[in-house]
């Protein structure tokens, strides 16, 4: 038990010793491409440095978007209690890359400018400390993929509710044998 002790108290004092006192966290961010259409795929990248971290978080604000910042995958989220979309930092070089799929993200996104936020805390735009964050600026123009709908067929419903129907009558039948 001593040993153990021991070995807590030499591990502390080696951290306390290589941790360099007052360094500040530096965080940086690039997005590429800068201008791209929504439904873009758009790569977000950057280091981190000053301390030792897993993850960085990141969130969006833009065009009819909430001003505390937004999720990158769910627009409709506000950023901050725990939402984030968050970033793995690799230990080895404190670089950090996300892709931000705009094709498969939740909500409306209007052409327009956008910045994309990094934080080393997960808190957002209004309660960050201005050290403590970095920015990207992307800019949207309008898709340049056309609209497709893929409208259900009439029949698809009612079938639906036949199939339903059926179910529900042969679950009543078999309850009504067990008895």
């Amino acid at each position: 038990m001593r040993w153990a002790c021991l070995l807590i108290i030499t591990a502390a004092l080696i951290w306390v010793v290589t941790t360099p006192v007052g360094a500040a966290t530096m965080l940086t961010i690039s997005a590429s491409p800068q201008q791209a259409h929504i439904g873009d795929v758009v790569t977000i990248n950057g280091t981190v440095s000053g301390i030792t971290t897993i993850a960085v978080y990141l969130f969006v604000t833009g065009p009819d978007l909430d001003t505390r910042g937004v999720t990158l995958d769910n627009l409709n989220i506000p950023a901050g209690r725990g939402l984030f979309t968050t970033a793995p930092v690799r230990l080895s070089d404190d670089s950090w890359t996300y892709t931000w799929d705009t094709s498969v993200i939740l909500g409306e996104m209007s052409p327009g400018k956008y910045t994309v936020y990094v934080v080393s805390s997960p808190v957002d735009r209004l309660r960050n400390v201005e050290e403590d964050v970095a920015t990207a600026e992307v800019e949207f123009l309008a898709s340049d993929k056309p609209v497709t709908e893929t409208p259900l067929k009439p029949a698809i419903p009612v079938i639906a509710v036949g199939v339903a129907a059926a179910l529900g009558v042969c679950v009543s039948r078999q309850q009504e044998k067990r008895r």
